[in-house]
């Protein structure tokens, strides 16, 4: 067997072994994805004329052969579920602009819902949940050339780090960050170091036994953002979806405009901001927004 054969042999093997994984992982992740609840929104809201609904970003990802491969090979539902292409995200926020949609920044949200008045007109809240590097180098400078606020809800204790397939930004790049978008960027808290699940696969703070724990969290999520960027949050988002009933009861005691959850729904005058719901933007879930917002 000469050796320029037994090259060609590997380079069929290796070519065939990622076609497998890549089949196979594209297997796994459709089927997980049927598995769970859809990401459009619910039939019943659709019918709501007028309101604000709360964009959930997470990864704002540049089109190239690496971001591609490493989709193709995985079965992780962060990769799949929770990344709009930046292409993609460019669309929406011109969509946005072209359809004369006003962005309008939590704080007025919550002024708005706060006042007790029906909301009038179709509003848009924009908050990305993590903020890695994808949403510094990709996403803000979107937001900057529109003039679009929003709110980026950063896992204090897990800064700098590299974790669910992507590159969590660091202090100084959000500090960076911060200087770059000016008023336009709003910092909240996603937790210190409770962004997990238990070995079942549930948020570990959903455990009764971890509410002491929560709120040591909390508590020191808060001082780190203080710490590193002078901010006194004034909100906090929830990992994977919303808190147990103590949680719930804990936060609403806290100076918070608002607590962020991945419930999909509209905000009206009616809605309780301790448990407001958001939309995750993926492409299930895009093309139900659209037609509300028309």
């Amino acid at each position: 067997m000469s050796r320029l054969f037994r090259k060609s042999l590997l380079v069929s093997l290796l070519v065939t072994l990622l076609f497998t994984l890549g089949w196979t992982a594209h297997r796994q992740a459709d089927h997980q994805q049927h598995m769970q609840a859809g990401y459009a929104l619910p039939a019943q809201y659709q019918k709501v004329k007028d309101g604000i609904m709360v964009f959930c970003y997470h990864r704002v990802l540049q089109d190239s052969l690496p971001t591609r491969l490493v989709q193709g090979l995985s079965n992780n539902s962060q990769l799949h579920e929770f990344n709009v292409p930046l292409d993609q995200f460019k669309s929406q926020m011109r969509f946005l602009k072209d359809h004369h949609v006003q962005v309008i920044s939590a704080n007025t949200m919550t002024q708005m819902v706060q006042a007790g008045k029906p909301i009038h007109g179709k509003y848009a809240v924009l908050s990305f949940d993590d903020i890695d590097r994808t949403v510094v180098d990709n996403a803000i400078p979107v937001m900057k050339h529109y003039n679009f606020p929003f709110t980026a809800f950063i896992i204090t204790g897990n800064t700098g780090e590299y974790r669910e397939g992507t590159q969590l930004a660091t202090w100084r790049q959000i500090q960076t960050a911060q200087k770059s978008a000016g008023s336009l960027m709003t910092l909240g808290l996603h937790t210190h170091n409770l962004h997990h699940l238990n070995a079942r696969f549930q948020p570990v703070f959903m455990q009764p036994h971890f509410v002491g724990r929560f709120q040591k969290d909390f508590k020191q999520s808060k001082q780190e953002l203080t710490q590193h960027t002078g901010i006194a949050a004034t909100s906090f988002a929830f990992p994977y979806g919303s808190g147990t009933t103590q949680i719930n009861q804990f936060l609403a005691r806290q100076r918070l405009n608002w607590v962020a959850t991945l419930n999909s729904g509209i905000v009206t005058d009616q809605t309780d901001l301790n448990a407001t719901p958001r939309i995750v933007v993926n492409q299930e879930s895009w093309p139900s927004m659209k037609t509300w917002l028309r």
